[in-house]
């Protein structure tokens, strides 16, 4: 057995390092690709996407796993090992699903979009993209009929990404949060805006930079195993444990985008790099699901980065790196202009408060796309409709509009967005437990320490990576299954601070 194992470790590991290589090449075209290269590199990676799919779902995998199952029915549920086993079945079941060939096809047209939107959304052309998101609807229905005997056609595209949920359950979670949002959202845009000309000043790029990372740096992202570099839609990857890369844009004329960016993008990267590194090469090196993931990224820009403890801290430190731009501003004022609350356009710069109704237009149109309810010709109108329907403003064009995510872009239509808004509500529940079990929390942000809380998220999260499911290691972590209470909880307690927000 312990034979066998190796070899199917082996086997994965192998299919893992062509991925990690095809991770690699979307780095590089994500931040310092020439744009010349685009058509070539679509091609190199779909060659790559192709090859790391055929490693996994070589049927000699499927019958290790075959063979393996008396071995871990024999180990522990908690075992890695029998951990393992389930995960990479689950992978493989799935994987094996979906032809080598579609998924090269795939990857092929996400690359060549990915370069047609970087350059129609700086134009304000949609029809220059549009027959390229209307191929990536058609493939995404296609990757939905793999999964037949799905409730919703959503289905199989969500669960790729949120294990265990469906639309469904979303549409209940979106609902019950909606219903709790739209009350605090109107009493808090119905006052008078906070004022935030503070941070629309000019702020040299490399100090914005600078800043930003000593801060990550302080919260725990190991520069050893990571780096900085800049991009048009920031993100996070990982090529290894000990290759954990983090990217974020600047505006020189606005202090909020590189910073809380390069602070999102750093939640990310601490649960990656907080992965047991026995795990690397593995199934289990990874987040479990896009919602846990995303509740770090959102925990740590937010709830700590957003925090009036936090700019304690560091708001002095702040003020000597831009002496000329923030010296005479008071901490009140800025902490209220980093919180301002309004109905915005675009979605990364969009406040705790109306964040996730940006989340749930996102989603709703996915749904209506796949269905068929929706054509993609139909979509910028719609989106102005919906966006004045839920904001109360009207997109100027489709650059602030339509075009502005990079997540339909380059990759599949489905499954993309329900992972920032579960995110919000994990993030809330995981920090609320980390800080019923150290009450010291607070105090030690306000002096910029974060060693005990980072230390309890690696133990009761990060160490695990995917070892267990999204609504297990929730139950583990926190004792109850995801809650939008602790949330609502958290936006009342701070919002209550800035704004009248009535009963």
């Amino acid at each position: 057995m312990q034979s066998k194992f190796q070899q199917l470790k082996a086997r994965l590991l192998e299919a893992n390092d062509i991925s990690s290589a095809a991770g690699l090449l979307y780095w590089d075209q994500s931040t310092y690709m020439p744009p010349g290269g685009a058509a070539a590199r679509a091609r190199q990676s779909a060659t790559l996407r192709r090859l790391a799919h055929e490693k996994f779902t070589d049927p000699e995998i499927g019958r290790l796993l075959d063979s393996l199952q008396p071995y871990e029915k024999s180990l522990g549920y908690d075992s890695d090992d029998a951990s393992l086993l389930r995960v990479a079945r689950r992978g493989y079941e799935r994987a094996t699903k979906i032809p080598a060939k579609f998924m090269a096809e795939v990857t092929n047209h996400t690359s060549e979009s990915y370069q047609v939107w970087t350059e129609a959304r700086p134009a304000n052309d949609f029809e220059r993209v549009r027959p390229y998101l209307e191929k990536t609807l058609a493939y995404s229905r296609q990757a939905a009929d793999f999964f037949p005997g799905y409730e919703h056609i959503a289905d199989p595209l969500i669960e790729s990404s949120d294990y265990g949920m469906k639309a469904t359950d979303v549409r209940n979670v979106f609902a019950e949060l909606r219903q709790e949002l739209v009350p605090i959202v109107s009493a808090v845009t119905s006052q008078a805006l906070a004022d935030d000309s503070c941070l629309h000043q000019h702020f040299p790029e490399e100090k914005q930079l600078a800043f930003g990372l000593e801060v990550a740096q302080k919260f725990g992202y190991d520069l050893n195993r990571g780096r900085q570099d800049k991009t048009h839609h920031p993100f996070m990857t990982k090529f290894s444990l000990g290759d954990v890369r983090i990217t974020t844009r600047t505006k020189e004329n606005f202090l909020g985008d590189a910073l809380f960016s390069t602070l999102h993008e750093t939640g990310h990267a601490l649960y990656e790099q907080g992965i047991r590194m026995d795990l690397e090469g593995t199934p289990l090196a990874g987040g479990t699901s896009s919602g846990v993931h995303e509740s770090q990224s959102r925990l740590w820009e937010n709830i700590v980065g957003r925090s009036r403890g936090f700019w304690e801290h560091f708001y002095p430190q702040l003020q000597a790196v831009f002496p000329e731009q923030l010296g005479s501003v008071p901490l009140d004022a800025f902490h209220r202009a980093i919180n301002k609350v309004e109905r915005s356009l675009i979605r990364t710069n969009a406040d705790e408060v109306t964040y996730n109704l940006h989340v749930m237009l996102r989603f709703d149109f996915e749904l209506a796309l796949l269905e068929g309810n929706l054509e993609i010709r139909d979509l910028p109108d719609a989106w102005r409709e919906r966006f004045e329907a839920d904001f109360g403003i009207v997109p100027p064009d489709n650059k602030d509009g339509v075009l502005q995510d990079v997540h339909w872009y380059f990759g599949l239509i489905g499954g993309s967005f329900q992972g920032y808004t579960l995110g919000n509500i994990l993030g809330a529940q995981f920090f609320s437990a980390a800080r019923e079990a150290h009450p010291e929390i607070p105090s030690e942000i306000e002096n910029g320490e974060f060693s005990t809380l980072h230390d309890w998220l690696r133990g009761n999260l990060y160490q695990h990576g995917s070892k267990y499911t999204a609504p297990e290691i929730v139950q583990r972590a926190t004792g109850s299954p995801l809650s939008i209470e602790p949330y609502m909880a958290y936006l009342r307690t701070k919002y209550s601070e800035l704004y009248d927000l009535g009963n």
